[in-house]
């Protein structure tokens, strides 16, 4: 079972990201608050969402918006990510996901090991945080379900290069739709695609 807080004395929100590794789309962050004694469905349920099924992560889901003190998502598209590289949009989309939550946080924690001081609030990174709070495991769970939404949608506009199944990982197929059919609007130039296609952009 997840911890349910990093610190008790605080109010403290989680924060993950979902899509960084992706050639294609949105990079996406979520920020969540918990009460610093869940409920026991919702601490039994939780856990690092790459290793539920879809199904089960929009189940928790929405119960993780039901429960939570205060949560948020925010996301950043594939151009600017090519302007400010992919680093600096997951942290732009946290600070967009803390910006809007309703609660204030005390704390924060984060998932990983790079991040930039927000509103000068005290942050720890941790690496695979998702897999050791409660707060950042929520946070993953919703940016990582919102972003397979979005996905779906431009999957829609682009059904070759099959977004609906990889959300735009580079897939063996996705990786030789690109190679055959070029790029979409949504893919990320900057993205080491032409070192992996082999591509003149």
């Amino acid at each position: 079972m997840l911890k349910p807080y990093h610190s008790k004395r605080y109010i403290e929100a989680g924060c993950d990201e979902a899509g960084r590794g992706c050639l294609a789309g949105p990079v996406y962050a979520a920020a969540v608050i918990l009460p610093c004694n869940p409920a026991a469905d919702l601490s039994r349920l939780l856990e690092d969402s790459k290793k539920l099924s879809a199904a089960r992560r929009d189940h928790i889901c929405t119960i993780i918006m039901k429960e939570a003190l205060s949560w948020a998502v925010a996301s950043v598209d594939n151009n600017e990510i090519d302007r400010i590289n992919i680093l600096n949009a997951s942290i732009l989309a946290m600070h967009q996901a803390l910006d809007k939550l309703t609660v204030k946080p005390e704390r924060i924690i984060i998932d990983g090991n790079r991040f930039k001081t927000y509103r000068d609030i005290y942050y720890s990174c941790i690496i695979k945080g998702d897999a050791e709070f409660m707060s950042i495991a929520a946070a993953s769970i919703i940016a990582k379900t919102c972003r397979d939404d979005h996905m779906m949608q431009l999957h829609e506009q682009y059904p070759c290069y099959n977004w609906k199944n990889n959300k735009g990982y580079p897939t063996p197929h996705h990786r030789e739709t690109i190679r055959l059919r070029g790029l979409s609007p949504y893919h990320r130039r900057t993205f080491k695609v032409k070192e992996q296609l082999k591509l003149y952009l």
